[in-house]
């Protein structure tokens, strides 16, 4: 009995085994996620510098994802292709950034492409960020927040409590306290 469960385990294991790496390499499989304006290079081939113009560009390429942030004259077309891997995490397959430089006529002056190689580790730093307030805990709040509340929603000061000169000035109409209730007021008012 305990042999026949240990190769109903056994097999199992097998069958699910199996079925990942066919899903991996399969129909199954994720698929590439396309992110930004990746560039054809047969597209970009067609632009040439000293001759070809900001509309050339556009026409051919399309909008670009970015323009420089201090020059106009300098835009930037970012693409990368992404591929899902274990537990939902990205890998990237490439990675393309073409930096088109116009002058102030707006010809093409130089095309500059950048891929995966050319990127710049970054280090991520572990510090915390300070906020300011310091650390306010759920109770903290709880209890800051009491006397806030207005349980008449709002409606205090129309009822003769907003003090003096609140109300309307028309007589009969609410007189030097209150005015509230869409100008009949509660404070008395003079004939």
């Amino acid at each position: 009995m305990l042999a026949s469960a240990a190769r109903l385990l056994l097999f199992c294991a097998w069958i699910g085994l199996l079925g990942a790496g066919l899903a991996a390499c399969g129909p199954l499989a994720p698929p590439t996620q396309v992110r930004g304006n990746p560039i054809d290079p047969d597209q970009l081939a067609e632009l040439v510098t000293g001759v070809s113009t900001r509309a050339d560009a556009q026409s051919l390429l399309g909008s670009p994802t970015s323009k420089a942030t201090f020059d106009d004259n300098t835009w930037i077309y970012i693409g990368q292709i992404t591929k899902p891997i274990v537990a939902s995490t990205l890998h990237v397959a490439s990675q393309q950034v073409v930096v088109l430089s116009f002058d102030d006529k707006g010809v093409l002056r130089a095309i500059k492409t950048l891929n995966k190689r050319d990127a710049l580790p970054v280090r991520v730093v572990d510090r915390i960020t300070p906020s300011p307030g310091g650390n306010v805990s759920a109770w903290d709040q709880i209890i800051s927040g009491i006397g806030m509340i207005n349980p008449f929603g709002g409606m205090m000061g129309g009822m003769g409590m907003g003090g003096a000169n609140t109300g309307s000035t028309v007589p009969g109409a609410g007189g030097m306290m209150g005015g509230g209730f869409g100008g009949m007021g509660m404070g008395g008012g003079m004939p």
